[in-house]
Formats: structure tokens, C-alpha cells, sequence
């Protein structure tokens, strides 16, 4: 049994996997998500996991080069978005419209849709692979 970092079988093989480039989206319990798509599903009730929590976990454990959020994210969930850009710190942050954050999920090569049951509007996230050497 594995005694800590990302217990869930399913989400620790899916950051194992992660090349560079690759994009794994951490989203609320909202998002629509494509039928086809590998679905990682968390979520128990409302606001359980949080979307902070599930992405700090992740963070300890998949390198990141960049993330893209839906500008929305910064004015109607002001709280979470800053919290989300100290945990990303040093990363950049794109900014994209709601629409187009959806179109890329749709369409953007992802590899997984980490599902969580946040309730708060906009807590979606593309984590983007980054790699451990320089």
C-alpha cells in the first residue's frame, strides 16, 4: 500500500504518465466534460474535494510549466484564483475567455478531467506538463 502523495490509483497514474506538454484539466463539479474524454471522478457531495486541495496535491507531485484559466476565474471567484496563482507561483498563468476555456477542453488534446465537487463559479484549471530536468 502506498503510504502518501496521490492515494487514488487512477490520478497517480495519470501524473506518472504526464510528458511534456500534456494537459490534465482539474475542474469543478460543472464543467461539461466529453463523453470520450478519461474522467478521473473525485467528487463526493458539494465543495468535497475542494478544488484547491486537489490541485496542491497534484501540484507535489507533477511538474507544471504553465496553466490556463477562464479570465472569469479572477473577478467572480477573486479568492480562489489568488490562492491558485500563490500554489502556481512561479508559473504562468494564461488567461482565456469562459467559452474558449470550454472549446479547449473540448478540443485541446487533453489527457484526463480531474472532477472534484467544488461548488465555486470558474474553478477550472489546464495543468500543462512541464519536465524535471534543464
Amino acid at each position: 500500500m502506498k503510504k502518501h502523495g496521490v492515494l487514488n490509483s487512477q490520478l497517480a497514474r495519470v501524473i506518472a504518465g504526464l510528458g511534456h506538454s500534456d494537459k490534465l484539466v482539474v475542474c469543478d463539479s460543472g464543467l461539461p466534460i466529453p463523453r470520450a474524454a478519461e474522467l478521473i471522478d473525485l467528487a463526493l457531495t458539494k465543495n468535497v474535494p475542494r478544488f484547491l486541495e486537489t490541485v496542491k496535491t497534484i501540484l507535489e507531485e507533477a511538474q507544471v510549466e504553465r496553466a490556463i484559466v477562464a479570465e472569469e476565474m479572477e473577478t467572480v471567484s477573486k479568492a480562489t484564483f489568488d490562492e491558485l496563482s500563490c500554489m502556481l507561483d512561479p508559473v504562468s498563468i494564461q488567461k482565456v475567455s469562459h467559452e474558449q476555456f470550454k472549446e479547449l477542453t473540448r478540443n485541446g488534446g487533453n489527457i484526463a478531467f480531474v472532477r472534484t465537487g467544488e461548488a465555486t463559479p470558474y474553478a477550472n484549471v489546464i495543468l500543462v506538463a512541464g519536465v524535471t530536468f534543464d
